[in-house]
Parts: C-alpha cells; structure tokens; sequence
C-alpha cells in the first residue's frame, strides 16, 4: 500500500494554500521506500512564538502498519547533533492511520528549550 498524506481536519480548514502547497511539494520529495515499519519527522519550518515557545512543524510519516497515537510520547529537538529540547506530547485529536503521513506543529515549552537553540535546521526524533 502506497504512503498517503492526509490533514487533520482543523488543519485542512484552516491552512493556507501557500503552505498546503509547501506540505504536498516536500511530501512528494520524501523517499518512501522504508525497508522497516517506521515513525519518520520530515521537518517544514521551525519558529519562536511571541512566548518564546519553540514551534516544530513537520510530516508524520507513519510506515507502520499501526494507528499511530501519541500519548506522553516523548520527542527531542535536536540541533547540530546535540539534543535541545525535550518535551511528552499528548495529542488527543491526531491519529494517523498506517501508512499515512500528515503534518503536525510541536510546541515546546520555554522551560524545555536549551538556551543555546538557534532554532535552525532542528529536527525531531521519537525517544
């Protein structure tokens, strides 16, 4: 079964065309050739909100053949090799089916974040 990418649905109401359109250009760039069953960040765009909250989004690729839930699901930003933040999400609205990848924005407290982030070229990894 070929990867598929969805929006959840307050996301797919309220995005803009232009980032839409970013969403389904770097989900056609992914190589979905994943020889094992597989949760996989594909990063978009990172930011800094008015509160100084880190903002990670990125495509959930789920290569797995399980619904993929995240409860207390602990994720690292990593920066240069180095892990910046930490944080356990529980997102009670996102599911994503198997074999579906959809995006999603992480946010991670100030007090999660390492002072020396420079919130470029990060990404995130399951723990």
């Amino acid at each position: 079964m070929p990867q598929t990418l969805t929006f959840e649905p307050s996301w797919d109401k309220a995005l803009p065309e232009q980032d839409r359109l970013k969403i389904k250009q770097t989900f056609a760039q992914i190589d979905h050739d994943t020889s094992e069953p597989s949760i996989t960040f594909t990063p978009l765009w990172q930011a800094k909100n008015y509160k100084g909250e880190l903002l990670v989004t990125v495509i959930i690729n789920n290569y797995s053949e399980k619904e993929l839930t995240f409860d207390q699901t602990s994720i690292h930003y990593i920066e240069r090799g180095q892990i910046l933040a930490t944080h356990f999400f529980t997102l009670k609205t996102v599911i994503i089916p198997p074999k579906t990848s959809m995006p999603w924005a992480f946010i991670f407290p100030v007090k999660n974040i390492s002072q020396q982030a420079t919130f470029d070229n990060g990404f995130l990894r399951l723990v």
